[in-house]
Protein backbone atom coordinates (compact mmCIF):
# COMPACT_ATOMS: atom_id res chain seq x y z
CA UNK A 1 0.00 0.00 0.00
CA UNK A 2 3.24 2.45 0.97
CA UNK A 3 4.35 1.79 -2.38
CA UNK A 4 1.23 2.70 -4.31
CA UNK A 5 0.62 5.50 -2.33
CA UNK A 6 4.08 6.42 -2.56
CA UNK A 7 3.94 7.68 1.77
CA UNK A 8 4.14 5.93 4.52
CA UNK A 9 0.68 4.46 6.25
CA UNK A 10 0.51 4.24 9.84
CA UNK A 11 -0.82 0.24 10.69
CA UNK A 12 -4.21 0.85 12.96
CA UNK A 13 -3.65 -0.09 16.56
CA UNK A 14 -6.33 -2.99 15.68
CA UNK A 15 -4.17 -4.28 13.20
CA UNK A 16 -1.46 -4.64 15.97
CA UNK A 17 -3.27 -6.46 18.46
CA UNK A 18 -2.12 -9.64 19.52
CA UNK A 19 -5.81 -11.00 20.97
CA UNK A 20 -8.79 -12.08 19.30
CA UNK A 21 -11.42 -10.17 20.86
CA UNK A 22 -9.38 -7.03 20.99
CA UNK A 23 -9.70 -7.00 16.95
CA UNK A 24 -13.63 -8.11 16.93
CA UNK A 25 -15.56 -5.05 15.82
CA UNK A 26 -18.50 -6.46 17.20
CA UNK A 27 -18.97 -7.04 20.76
CA UNK A 28 -21.80 -10.00 19.76
CA UNK A 29 -18.86 -11.98 18.67
CA UNK A 30 -16.63 -12.52 21.93
CA UNK A 31 -17.36 -15.60 23.84
CA UNK A 32 -18.78 -13.97 26.53
CA UNK A 33 -20.97 -10.93 25.48
CA UNK A 34 -23.79 -9.88 28.02
CA UNK A 35 -23.07 -11.40 31.44
CA UNK A 36 -25.20 -11.16 34.32
CA UNK A 37 -23.82 -10.42 37.58
CA UNK A 38 -25.83 -13.14 39.41
CA UNK A 39 -25.06 -17.11 37.76
CA UNK A 40 -27.07 -18.10 35.22
CA UNK A 41 -27.94 -21.81 34.66
CA UNK A 42 -29.47 -22.45 30.86
CA UNK A 43 -31.59 -25.53 29.90
CA UNK A 44 -33.23 -25.95 33.21
CA UNK A 45 -35.84 -27.79 33.63
CA UNK A 46 -36.18 -27.75 38.10
CA UNK A 47 -35.71 -24.64 39.91
CA UNK A 48 -33.59 -24.83 43.02
CA UNK A 49 -34.50 -22.70 46.04
CA UNK A 50 -32.04 -20.05 45.68
CA UNK A 51 -33.12 -19.14 41.75
CA UNK A 52 -35.76 -17.60 40.34
CA UNK A 53 -37.41 -18.97 36.72
CA UNK A 54 -36.96 -17.17 33.03
CA UNK A 55 -39.56 -19.85 31.38
CA UNK A 56 -40.67 -20.44 28.20
CA UNK A 57 -44.28 -21.60 26.79
CA UNK A 58 -46.08 -23.75 29.29
CA UNK A 59 -44.28 -24.32 32.70
CA UNK A 60 -45.67 -25.94 36.03
CA UNK A 61 -43.29 -23.68 38.14
CA UNK A 62 -44.84 -20.52 40.17
CA UNK A 63 -41.30 -19.17 41.50
CA UNK A 64 -41.79 -15.31 42.93
CA UNK A 65 -40.04 -13.17 40.23
CA UNK A 66 -40.13 -15.47 37.64
CA UNK A 67 -40.60 -14.10 34.09
CA UNK A 68 -41.92 -15.58 31.03
CA UNK A 69 -40.24 -15.12 27.93
CA UNK A 70 -43.57 -16.08 25.26
CA UNK A 71 -46.30 -17.94 26.93
CA UNK A 72 -47.15 -18.86 23.53
CA UNK A 73 -43.72 -20.77 22.88
CA UNK A 74 -43.59 -17.88 20.30
CA UNK A 75 -39.35 -17.29 19.10
CA UNK A 76 -39.84 -14.08 17.86
CA UNK A 77 -41.62 -12.95 20.82
CA UNK A 78 -38.71 -14.68 23.22
CA UNK A 79 -36.27 -12.37 21.20
CA UNK A 80 -37.32 -9.48 21.77
CA UNK A 81 -38.32 -10.08 25.38
CA UNK A 82 -34.94 -11.57 25.90
CA UNK A 83 -32.33 -8.97 27.55
CA UNK A 84 -35.00 -7.28 29.09
CA UNK A 85 -36.14 -10.11 31.12
CA UNK A 86 -32.57 -11.11 31.73
CA UNK A 87 -31.71 -7.64 33.11
CA UNK A 88 -34.44 -7.55 35.23
CA UNK A 89 -33.99 -10.82 36.59
CA UNK A 90 -30.10 -10.26 37.10
CA UNK A 91 -31.41 -6.58 39.37
CA UNK A 92 -33.67 -8.70 41.34
CA UNK A 93 -31.23 -11.88 41.87
CA UNK A 94 -28.80 -9.54 42.93
CA UNK A 95 -30.45 -7.33 45.54
CA UNK A 96 -31.83 -10.40 47.06
CA UNK A 97 -28.40 -13.22 46.36
CA UNK A 98 -30.35 -15.57 44.25
CA UNK A 99 -29.59 -17.03 40.46
CA UNK A 100 -31.26 -17.46 37.49
CA UNK A 101 -32.45 -20.47 35.75
CA UNK A 102 -33.66 -20.43 31.79
CA UNK A 103 -35.92 -22.88 30.18
CA UNK A 104 -34.78 -24.91 27.63
CA UNK A 105 -35.03 -22.88 24.28
CA UNK A 106 -35.71 -24.87 21.03
CA UNK A 107 -32.45 -25.03 19.31
CA UNK A 108 -34.27 -24.17 15.73
CA UNK A 109 -35.05 -21.16 13.95
CA UNK A 110 -34.37 -17.95 16.03
CA UNK A 111 -34.43 -20.48 19.04
CA UNK A 112 -30.39 -20.77 17.61
CA UNK A 113 -29.72 -17.35 18.31
CA UNK A 114 -31.18 -16.99 21.63
CA UNK A 115 -29.50 -20.40 22.69
CA UNK A 116 -26.19 -18.69 21.57
CA UNK A 117 -26.69 -15.22 23.87
CA UNK A 118 -27.76 -17.68 26.69
CA UNK A 119 -24.45 -19.66 26.31
CA UNK A 120 -22.12 -16.48 26.28
CA UNK A 121 -23.98 -15.21 29.31
CA UNK A 122 -23.68 -17.87 31.18
CA UNK A 123 -19.95 -18.40 30.32
CA UNK A 124 -17.83 -17.85 33.05
CA UNK A 125 -15.81 -14.58 33.44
Amino acid sequence: LEAFLEDDVEQSSTAKSKSIDETLISPGLLSSHYAPQVELRINAIDIKHDEVYLAFGEHQFNRVHSLNLSKTSDLGEAAQNLFAMLHSLDEYCAENNLKIAVAPIPNQGLGIAINDRLTRAAAPR
